[in-house]
């Protein structure tokens, strides 16, 4: 009995020492990352495209230079008009009245001349035989330059009134294309204000937008290639004639206006066309943007050694693309750039490689 009882203490002595013994340490995995085990130079044979809309070189917003209601507008959207042709009117009721007043004016001022001249004749005669004083013909001639000098005022008046009886007719100052109408027949306007817009089509351009990431590979002169999305077989030499000199405020890209001196019919103004531009080789090392990080604030990418240890090494950006970034640096050979997470890496830490074309494995202990 004594020795049952004796096994049964042991047994239970046993099981609390094991109980209160602490679990068998497990030894932490290495980090797993998937690296880029080839990079390559950025191509030079690269071709960038934009779609954009074809402009006239030559746009005008043209006003009457007088106010007054609109009574006719004798053009539309799309109309050709020639140098000369009337496109608009407004009610020449005011400013005929104020014709024929300057015109009145005038001819009063020429009966004060004529009158003037007739006074200073019997003055004259009448000193001759010393009736009147010299003053008094002085005072004669004075009239006479006075009555020249009104006459020439209102003269000048009557043909500035003539000039704003002729504004009342919007005329076209060369050949052009009738772009948008900015007022309809009724509308009182200003001196000024916009009633269209002309476009010259002799001259045309393609206007597009492109990223601020890409504005520094363009200049003013560079070539490029355009074709019309309506008859895509064509196409046509150009040349970059403007770039904007800062972003748009809500859409960040720069405008940059494409020359096309050849342009015929097949580009008519608004249509869509798409603007090719040869890229040169950069020489550097095209990356994910997800490889790319900042350390120290300046930007670097991680490598990992023969050991499987990672380390970074700063990098000098070349260029932003969609989804890769070409970098300058000097890589050793086999050198393995780590491709993500790289916000979560230290140096000197070993980690586990996973090359980007492994495929995904779920590991089935979590």
């Amino acid at each position: 009995m004594r020795t049952a009882s004796g096994l049964v203490a042991m047994a239970v002595a046993a099981l609390l020492l094991g109980a209160c013994s602490p679990p068998p340490v497990e030894q932490a995995q290495a980090r797993a990352v998937r690296v880029v085990e080839q990079t390559g130079a950025a191509d030079g044979g690269s071709v960038r495209i934009y779609a954009g809309e074809v402009r006239a070189r030559h746009e005008t917003d043209v006003a009457f230079r007088i106010g007054g209601k609109l009574v006719t507008r004798t053009v539309q959207v799309g109309d050709r008009v020639r140098r000369g042709d009337v496109l608009a009117r407004l009610d020449p009721q005011d400013v005929r009245l104020a014709a024929g007043a300057a015109a009145a004016q005038l001819a009063a001022a020429e009966a004060d001349l004529a009158l003037a001249r007739a006074e200073l004749a019997r003055a004259e005669e009448l000193h001759a035989r010393a009736f009147i004083s010299a003053s008094a013909l002085d005072g004669r001639r004075s009239a006479l330059q006075a009555a020249e000098a009104a006459v020439r005022a209102a003269r000048a008046q009557a043909d500035s009134a003539g000039n704003q009886a002729s504004y009342a007719d919007l005329l076209a100052d060369h050949d052009a294309v009738v772009l948008n109408t900015y007022q309809e027949a009724g509308a009182v306007l200003a001196a000024g204000q916009p009633v269209l817009r002309l476009a010259r089509p002799e001259t045309r351009e393609v206007l597009i937008h492109v990223p601020e990431s890409r504005i520094a590979g363009l200049a003013p002169g560079a070539p490029a290639i355009v074709r019309p999305w309506a008859r895509p077989e064509r196409s046509f030499e150009a040349v970059v004639r403007e770039l904007a000199p800062a972003a748009d405020a809500a859409t960040r890209s720069f405008a940059v206006r494409v020359s096309v001196p050849q342009a015929d019919d097949s580009m008519p103004l608004g249509a869509t066309a798409s603007v090719a531009f040869a890229m040169k080789e950069t020489g550097g090392l095209q990356l994910p943007l997800s490889a790319l990080t900042q350390v120290d604030g300046s930007p670097a990418i991680w490598l990992v050694d023969t050991d499987d240890r990672v380390r970074p090494l700063p990098v000098q950006i070349d260029e932003y693309r969609e989804d890769i970034v070409i970098v300058r640096v000097a890589l050793p050979a086999g050198a393995r750039v780590v491709a993500g997470g790289v916000h979560k890496l230290v140096e000197g830490e070993t980690v586990r490689v996973v090359s980007t074309d492994a495929p995904v494995r779920l590991d089935a202990r979590r």
